[in-house]
């Protein structure tokens, strides 16, 4: 039988799709005060990669990246989802659309999680109506993978050169924590 341990603590990131920079810097401030300093913010790209959200949020998107200082404990994650969920809902534009959307997720040093409000054959219930997916695993050597359900905006080099640099900020605090005893079943 396997022994249980505690889960490793993750890194919090919250990407964000929006079409109003004020709405985006308004929504950065609420986070902040939610879950911490954030230590690694992307540049403002545009999103270009699909028309969904064109009829609710309109024609020029941009979408960044938000992640947080703070580590948090994995099972967090649904309770964040409704949060931000939340949060969208307090920034409806005059056709009764969002402004913003958000997709919280965190990253571990196997993987990009992302949870969503959205039921599919490759997803896991977690709770409170919200599922998780795995969006891109890392393997030494090759680097992140992609599954065949992975967003294309994911597997781009301006977010897959986030991602690494976000894992590496990640390996730093686990190794920090390890070294400070702070956590007993870190990874090697």
């Amino acid at each position: 039988m396997g022994e249980l341990h505690n889960p490793i603590p993750v890194k919090l990131f919250i990407g964000i799709i929006y079409s109003d920079a004020n709405v985006a810097d308004k929504i950065q401030t609420i986070l902040e005060e939610k879950f911490g300093n954030m230590d690694f913010i992307s540049p403002a790209w545009p999103f270009t990669y699909t028309k969904y959200y064109t009829p609710e949020m309109g024609e020029t998107l941009w979408k960044k990246f938000y992640a947080f200082e703070k580590l948090i404990d994995p099972v967090e994650i649904a309770d964040i989802k409704l949060y931000t969920n939340d949060i969208e809902s307090q920034y409806i534009n005059d056709n009764n659309g969002r402004i913003a959307n958000l997709d919280p997720g965190y990253l571990t040093a196997a993987k990009v999680i992302l949870a969503t409000t959205k039921d599919f054959s490759h997803r896991i219930y977690l709770q409170k109506g919200i599922y998780a997916e795995i969006t891109m695993h890392y393997k030494k050597g090759k680097g992140f993978c992609f599954s065949k359900w992975t967003y294309p905006d994911f597997q781009s080099e301006n977010y897959t050169n986030y991602f690494y640099t976000l894992r590496e900020k990640f390996m730093r605090q686990l190794a920090s924590l390890k070294k400070n005893h702070i956590q007993t079943c870190l990874p090697e």
